[in-house]
């Protein structure tokens, strides 16, 4: 078998197909078989090993949630027997730091721990970091084997394994679902989107497919933004590969045969450092491709619209005047402020904009900042479920996402601007200096200019426009590096869900 097999794992259920493969002598046959209790075969397949690739490759008949089944593969006198196997559902989950820390480091670390042993059925399996030129056929390392959950599994280390927000997600989901629940983590802090692309998504967006040309590009940007000028500095927000495609090649995949579920991905953050403004196309780009080839891959197991859901960019410096972190919390919904959309079919998102946590004390050494790794997990995982609930799994009339404009009226002769909003508003702070715009009489670009909140009603929102001409321009909603803290952003809906930013 390919090195993501073993025992305890979970392999995707019906109506989807799981498939299976792994090496074997060129033109032998192998012979596959599940069997359930008492060793009752349930199930047989026989294929050949491929000339060119030593490989081999089978489709499992579509098998319903449960277990557990025994797996064996046998070629001539040789054979390979995995045990304690389920069928269930199989996400992947991918990123950088944020999706790479560990139960170990988030808020009830030890409450977290202490309850994994109640979750035998969320089975969990971390890639190791790995790095590579050209598309690998199957992973160098595994850190974390096919597993089922332990204190010590699920908090290792610091950015080692298990993910925090893949473990919450996953055991929120068998809470949901009350069938087996498979995890695969493949992560690496510091890593900018370009590296987790394929060279089809970065061809796609424009940006340079080698490693040479996409160097002189970070140099270039690194002397712009941060002063550095050798060509071996590198802004320390990138600490991990920033070299086109090498993550993708190495982590994404080797995994494509794989049946999925789908796909929980926390990234950006290196990005508001990098290409920030090309990430409208990057981050679409890089799901339209990883959609196309895990359903390629999986032999069109892996549904086309493979639900992918994410965690919008949380906080880093308070009172920055920077906006690059708001700039990329934009560019993540493709411009369009909300997912499902248009040009983002099939997505959900989590936003933790409001989920800041200035004294966290992972990461200040590498970023020179507070706040890049709140431990508040759980609200990510929490908001990201309903998501899941509502996109990958159809629930009717789940409310999964906070509040959003729909119309703007301006009232020149009051000198109002009338916003009204998708859902019934709570208003937390009428005085935060939460909305800006951006007047006629101002140069482009804009000088923004606070537009107070002066009346909320149960779906609408008044702001002065005292300091205004009678035509603005823009209009923007939480445009900075740390708009709220918990609970305390203008806007929420009835359920909590905060209004996400908006421009």
């Amino acid at each position: 078998f390919a090195s993501y097999y073993g025992d305890h794992m979970v392999l995707q259920k019906a109506p989807a197909g799981a498939v299976l493969w792994g090496y074997g002598e060129v033109g032998a046959t192998v012979t596959v078989a599940l069997a359930g209790d008492g060793g009752t075969i349930v199930m047989k397949k026989t294929v050949l090993v491929k000339g060119s690739s030593a490989t081999w490759t089978t489709v499992l008949d579509p098998t319903d949630q449960g277990g557990p089944y025994v797996l064996t593969a046998k070629q001539g006198l040789e054979n390979v027997t995995l045990q304690d196997i389920y069928f269930g559902d199989v996400w992947l989950c991918s990123g950088q730091s944020n999706m790479a820390m560990t139960v170990l480091q988030i808020a009830n670390a030890s409450q977290e721990l202490a309850a994994a042993a109640r979750y035998p059925y969320v089975r969990v399996f971390a890639a190791a970091p790995a790095r590579s030129d050209m598309e690998l056929a199957d992973l160098e390392r595994v850190d974390l084997p096919w597993s089922i959950p332990t204190a010590e599994n699920l908090g290792h280390g610091n950015f080692t394994y298990f993910s925090a927000v893949c473990w919450l997600l996953g055991r929120s989901l068998y809470e949901t679902l009350r069938y087996p629940v498979g995890l695969v983590e493949a992560a690496w802090g510091g890593t900018p989107i370009e590296a987790w692309s394929s060279r089809r998504a970065l061809r796609a967006c424009g940006l340079p497919e080698d490693a040479r040309s996409f160097r002189a590009d970070l140099v270039l940007f690194t002397s712009l933004s941060t002063g550095f000028s050798s060509s071996t500095s590198l802004p320390q927000h990138l600490s991990g590969p920033q070299t086109p495609s090498v993550l993708w090649n190495a982590m994404i995949h080797p995994l494509l045969n794989m049946t999925l579920r789908g796909v929980a991905w926390y990234q950006g953050e290196a990005n508001a450092f990098l290409n920030t403004d090309r990430y409208n196309c990057t981050f679409p780009a890089l799901i339209d491709d990883w959609r196309w080839a895990f359903h390629t891959g999986s032999a069109g197991q892996t549904e086309p619209l493979l639900p992918f859901g994410f965690v919008q960019l949380s906080t880093y410096h308070r009172q920055s005047p920077d906006n690059s972190f708001a700039r990329l919390r934009w560019h993540q919904t493709a411009d369009l402020g909300v997912v499902p959309n248009a040009r983002m079919p099939g997505t959900f998102m989590a936003v933790a904009m409001d989920l800041g946590d200035e004294h966290s004390p992972y990461g200040r050494r590498v970023t020179k900042g507070r706040g890049i790794h709140p431990r508040d997990k759980q609200n990510v995982a929490h908001r990201l479920l309903l998501g899941a609930r509502a996109v990958a799994y159809g629930e009717k009339d789940l409310v999964f996402q906070g509040p959003y404009p729909t119309r703007a009226v301006l009232e020149v002769s009051r000198g109002l601007l009338n916003i009204t909003y998708s859902q019934k508003l709570l208003c937390q702070q009428r005085d935060t200096p939460a909305f800006e715009v951006c007047c006629s009489s101002s140069t482009w670009p804009c000088r923004w200019l606070p537009a107070p909140m002066v009346a909320v009603g149960s779906r609408t929102v008044t702001l002065a426009l005292a300091s205004c001409g009678p035509l603005v321009l823009a209009l923007r909603y939480a445009w900075a590096e740390w708009p709220c803290d918990y609970k305390s952003c203008a806007l929420y809906n009835t359920q909590g869900l905060p209004a996400p930013p908006f421009l």
